[in-house]
């Protein structure tokens, strides 16, 4: 028996979908910057820039095609970031 992989092809309609969503959340994000919202303006960038790199990371980078250990890994490597991002804030928070 031969061993093939499965190939994934995502469509070009989806792509160009996608690709239009990260500049409409790229032009919410320049929007907002306007916006005084005080602390609230970097967790609002925060989340959008997390859209938007999970957006890239399923589509583009075929992320939801890849099996389970790779998904831990990158989960594991969010939740780091998460922690170290945690830490800057409170950092600057008790100053």
């Amino acid at each position: 028996m031969e061993n093939q992989q499965e190939q994934h092809i995502i469509g070009y309609k989806t792509l160009l979908n996608v690709l239009l969503l990260l500049f409409v959340l790229t032009g919410i994000t320049v929007g907002a910057s306007y916006l005084d919202l005080g602390q609230l303006n970097v967790w609002l960038a925060l989340f959008i820039a997390a859209i938007k790199g999970t957006l890239v990371l399923f589509f583009f980078m075929h992320m939801k095609y890849e099996g389970r250990a790779l998904r831990w890994s990158f989960l594991g490597t969010i939740f780091f970031l998460f922690i170290m991002i945690s830490f800057t804030f409170w950092d600057v928070a008790f100053r």
